[in-house]
């Protein structure tokens, strides 16, 4: 992560990690959020995350998927440009747009995948 998004890296919460309430392994990420002042926490591990450890701190647990269906109805322009990005950025193997798509219906984010083949009808071309 260090590497593909410098930005979203988190120092300075380590003195709260034990405090926090949710599942111990990931009470480092409950910390990084609420020191950031986030409002959101994105995970495929909802139930790390009960709404009673999030609830103090302001926070929610979101599905990957769902948070990307909202992405794509507020910024639809936005997530097709990071979509042809994405695809034209990958190597060994080169996906296209189509396979790209697959991937991320592989990894569990059907909604989207779904969703952006409605809205983007000729996604193959």
């Amino acid at each position: 992560m260090a590497s593909a998004f410098p930005e979203a890296m988190v120092t300075g919460h380590e003195s709260m990690v034990d405090s926090m309430e949710n599942d111990p392994k990931d009470r480092h990420v409950l910390a990084a959020a609420v020191h950031s002042d986030c409002e959101v926490v994105v995970t495929f591990n909802l139930q790390d995350f009960p709404a009673s450890a999030l609830a103090p701190h302001g926070l929610v647990a979101v599905h990957p998927d769902g948070f990307l269906l909202d992405q794509v109805d507020l910024y639809w322009p936005a997530v097709r440009q990071a979509l042809r990005r994405q695809a034209a950025s990958t190597a060994r193997p080169h996906l296209t747009l189509l396979e790209l798509i697959a991937q991320l219906e592989r990894i569990r984010l059907t909604g989207f995948a779904a969703e952006v083949r409605r809205r983007w009808p000729d996604l193959d071309q």
